[in-house]
């Protein structure tokens, strides 16, 4: 954020007022509950409430959540209020100056990161140099810079780093999985992409902090590592080159005008045309949204809800990219924030035939209660059309909550003691979630150059994550029908 830092002797004076007395509890917290495996987290935003109830209510029995941190206290304060409303003990909270002292005192074995982006690798390299494992929110890191960090962190303190991927999880992109692994459609040439956000949940990204690339590194990185992720994910394979364009024409002062407004403003909270403006926010009239940011502002001076025609704004509304994969596969993927409909459509050419796979999304705003990632009513429609054949309509496996039902499989592999092999290799290490934010990480060079970017060029040590088997790229294939040419309609 470009907001300032609070004090720490008043972060520390704001958390003794409140009951959070730095320091005085973790001890006493600790020893009531051993057994369980201990996890600490950094950023106290809308995100990592995932993290905080799965701990605290769902896996009680296997994990307890010994500390949160963030940079701002008031967030702090109402995240181990929600603490006690899940029934838990509550955790003692800590300044983000104060974060090896937390690692100290309460002892974690995990840190979840669900900081703003660009600072997810300083505090994943500290987690690791202090001998914990991590788990990042995506995407891993913004820069090419920090994710040479971190790929040198892992390999030289051996801990692990998981990157939270949750639509790998979710059912009807885990079957997208098991038919390209099936070889329904032989060898995978080449793969169409398109992701679209509406003016809802994608306008949400230019008010926030999201909207300058210092923060989040832009869509390509912020939002796309989730897209680049199935890809890879999907193939089996990792990026080799990157060319890419993008603008930003929809989210501007101009588009403002032309729309009717007088101008762009700072924020909606006190903007002199909302009644006349159909982006507005109300941050106020959202119990939660009000708690995590407007009544916290007086802390870090953070605006939840800046207005998304502002200049500040330097990342891209509009992006197109190709990608070419190790095992030749070639991409062509666009992500568009100021669509009709929230979701993608994506295609699969193969020796054998074509799978085609979209998704409709609910509307979703980051902080509220609707869910991230729902898929709409009747919102899946798979098929596969053979080279010669009719089309084959495929029933979609389902799920529940959050990214279509990915969230709660993710969280039972990360936090159940237990979890059944998986043929999908569905969890992410650092090298993972590197190969996706590498593609961003070269896109945005692209937008800068106009030339294409090699990854090996940006990063070295990166490893091929491990993938599920993919179907042989070299071995026989049937010989397709002959094809029956008609007369006429």
């Amino acid at each position: 954020m470009s907001t300032p830092l609070p004090d720490r002797r008043a972060f520390v004076k704001t958390l003794t007022a409140a009951g959070l007395v730095l320091g005085a509890t973790p001890a006493g917290f600790a020893s009531a509950v051993a057994p369980r495996r201990r996890f600490a987290i950094i950023g106290c935003g809308g995100r990592h409430q995932m993290y905080q109830d799965a701990i605290e209510t769902t896996y009680k029995e296997h994990a307890q959540l010994v500390a949160l941190c963030d940079l701002n206290p008031g967030r702090v304060e109402v995240a181990r209020a929600r603490s006690a409303k899940n029934g838990a003990a509550v955790p003692p909270g800590y300044a983000h100056t104060d974060f090896e002292k937390m690692i100290t005192e309460t002892k974690p074995e995990f840190v979840i990161v669900t900081t703003v982006d660009a600072t997810h690798a300083d505090y994943i390299v500290r987690a690791l140099e202090a001998g914990c494992d991590a788990i990042t929110e995506k995407p891993l890191t913004t820069t090419a810079a920090m994710c040479q960090r971190i790929l040198d962190a892992t390999k030289r303190t051996g801990r692990h780093l998981r990157v939270t991927f949750n639509y790998r999880y979710s059912p009807p992109r885990t079957q997208v999985k098991d038919l390209l692994m099936s070889g329904e459609i032989g060898e995978i040439l080449s793969v169409d992409f398109h992701w679209m956000l509406n003016t809802t949940h994608g306008a949400d990204y230019f008010r926030r902090w999201h909207g300058e690339k210092k923060n989040s590194g832009g869509l390509m990185i912020h939002k796309a590592s989730h897209h680049f992720d199935l890809v890879n994910w999907w193939l089996g394979a990792v990026p080799v080159s990157v060319y890419a364009t993008g603008k930003r024409e929809f989210y501007t002062p101009a588009m403002a005008r032309r729309f009717g407004l007088k101008s762009h403003h700072e924020r909606c909270h006190t903007c002199p045309e909302q009644d006349q403006c159909g982006f507005f926010f109300s941050l106020a009239n959202n119990p939660g949204l009000k708690s995590l940011y407007l009544d916290q502002e007086k802390y870090d001076g953070y605006h939840r809800d800046q207005c998304v025609f502002n200049p500040r704004i330097d990342i891209e509304d509009t992006m197109n990219v190709l990608v070419t994969y190790d095992n030749k596969v070639t991409l062509a993927y666009s992500l568009n924030a100021f669509n009709a409909w929230e979701g993608y459509h994506i295609v699969f050419n193969g020796t054998k035939g074509r799978l085609e796979h979209t998704i409709v999304e609910q509307t979703y705003v980051n902080g509220t209660d609707s869910v991230q990632g729902g898929i709409a009513d009747d919102g899946i429609t798979t098929r596969i059309i053979p080279l010669r054949g009719s089309p084959r309509r495929i029933d979609a496996w389902t799920g529940t909550g959050g990214h279509g039902g990915g969230d709660k499989v993710m969280l039972d592999e990360i936090f159940l003691p237990e979890v059944p092999a998986d043929k999908y290799m569905r969890a992410s290490n650092e090298h993972a979630g590197a190969a996706s934010i590498l593609i961003g990480v070269a896109a945005n060079q692209c937008f800068q150059t106009g030339q294409p970017v090699k990854i090996a060029d940006l990063v070295t040590g990166l490893e091929k994550p491990k993938y599920a088997p993919m179907p042989s790229r070299t071995g026989p294939l049937p010989m397709p029908e002959r094809a029956t040419i008609r007369r006429g309609a």
